[in-house]
């Protein structure tokens, strides 16, 4: 009887783990960039004293994210621009180079491009992107960034540099706990002059919030189905136990 109990526990812990990854999901449906969270279950082996191997479990893994285009929409903000295909804006954090798809740029009091997290935007140098005190910004398609500072002659625009854009195979992408994304190994991934984006336009999460609707309702019946084979297990066992004792 325990076997059962054991098996019906061990798959209601992975529903939960994998609840907890949907919600998630569904949680970021409106985060600019985000990625789908991947879920998979695998088997684990149990293995006893001194070393036998007694049963098999079960674990949760997130192998990777789903790396479909999300919606483009138009916010017409100078500041925004969207990767459109494959590729990364590439950011400078504590923790040393990272990428992401959000496109929702700002200045910061020292007049760098940064993400809405606040992390400095790259150039293809390395460097932050310095921006023209009250300076208006113009993004190219290839990611050239012209500013033209407050009260400068229309003429007079220049170049300022050029954002970094990557594209890393996306099976060496690895998600941090910060939500950006980095190379596996440590590694830093190359300009990719192939990249484009385009301005004024911002890429939305790519989760479907249907399926994701769906597979939270799933997984609810799921864990109720566990929890009965738990109860009729534990009402077996009660009956037995009954037949069995002696007055």
């Amino acid at each position: 009887m325990d076997r059962i109990i054991y098996t019906a526990a061990g798959g209601a812990a992975r529903v939960l783990e994998q609840q907890a990854i949907i919600s998630n999901n569904m949680a970021n449906v409106s985060t600019t960039g985000f990625r789908e969270q991947m879920a998979i279950h695998r088997s684990v082996p149990v293995v006893g004293q001194p070393g036998m191997p007694t049963r098999v479990s079960s674990a949760t893994m997130t192998p990777g994210s789903y790396m479909g285009q999300g919606t483009m929409v138009e916010t017409g903000h100078a500041l925004d621009a969207a990767i459109t295909g494959d590729g990364w804006f590439s950011v400078q954090t504590p923790q040393g180079e990272a990428y992401t798809r959000a496109g929702e740029f700002a200045v910061n009091e020292q007049n760098q491009l940064v993400t809405h997290q606040g992390w400095p935007v790259l150039s293809n140098d390395g460097a932050p992107v310095e921006i023209p005190e009250r300076g208006s910004v113009t993004f190219t398609g290839d990611g050239q960034i012209s500013a033209l500072g407050a009260g400068d002659n229309p003429n007079d625009i220049q170049l300022i540099g050029q954002l970094k854009l990557v594209n890393p195979p996306a099976q060496n992408m690895v998600r941090g706990d910060d939500g950006l994304f980095r190379v596996a190994g440590g590694q830093i991934a190359q300009a990719d002059p192939q990249v484009r984006l385009v301005p004024g336009f911002v890429e939305k999460s790519n989760v479907n919030p249907a399926e994701a609707m769906v597979g939270m309702i799933a997984n609810a019946r799921r864990f109720e189905m566990q929890m009965k084979v738990i109860q009729n297990a534990s009402s077996n066992a009660e009956r037995a136990n009954s037949i069995l004792s002696t007055n």
